[in-house]
């Protein structure tokens, strides 16, 4: 798949690595939900974001809306519980979260869903991920951003957006407590020339 990233030129990092997870930022959206942010998690992100390019094996989705199948706006590929991921820092990541929420969470991040936007035309609509327990109970899910930065908004189920988080190259983002039940989230299109981003989604067990 041939899509160019320009990449950071402050990015120089030998090998990809993970930064210290002790400088999370919790901002309390109300209702019970909370998203913590940290940007710049992913270090030497470069290498990273060229082998999801290459190595997972993206495909195009369609699903029915009024009536009509589309298009889904962006490529996806999802790695299920037990199945290895295709970067080492990803398993890093996974890991590292995990320890670091089991506390407040109760257990580990077992899934990674993968999303490819190839430019401003591919999107996310308006959203909750609340297909599985998080339908009815507290949650979390983990977002690592890679490649070009696109906007992440968030606004509860009823009223305007809440918080908009630019998330860049290695950005992480977690969205927790009641979230998926209270918030709708989204990545909107954009006329602006943008490159490409990867978006991968952590989550526990039965929550999509």
């Amino acid at each position: 798949m041939d899509l160019a990233y320009q990449g950071s030129l402050l990015d120089d990092a030998p090998a990809p690595w993970l930064g210290d997870l002790g400088g999370l930022r919790r901002r309390d959206l109300g209702h019970g939900a909370w998203v913590d942010v940290l940007p710049g998690w992913v270090r030497g992100a470069d290498e990273v974001f060229e082998s999801l390019i290459r190595d997972i094996p993206w495909r195009a989705e369609r699903r029915e809306m009024y009536s009509t199948m589309v298009d889904v706006p962006r490529l996806v590929h999802t790695y299920g519980v037990g199945a290895g991921l295709p970067h080492t820092i990803l398993t890093q990541a996974r890991d590292a979260l995990s320890r670091h929420y089991r506390p407040e969470l109760g257990e580990d991040f077992v899934t990674a869903g993968c999303c490819l936007y190839r430019d401003g035309r591919d999107s996310v609509a308006w959203h909750g991920d609340n297909l599985g327990r998080s339908r009815s109970h507290d949650t979390m899910i983990a977002i690592v951003s890679l490649g070009s930065a696109r906007k992440l908004q968030l606004r509860p189920l009823t009223g305007p957006t809440v918080a908009t988080y630019p998330l860049g190259h290695g950005d992480l983002l977690v969205m927790g407590g009641s979230c998926q039940r209270t918030f709708l989230h989204g990545v909107p299109k954009t006329a602006r020339a943008v490159g490409p981003r990867i978006s991968i989604q952590f989550r526990p067990l039965n929550v999509w």
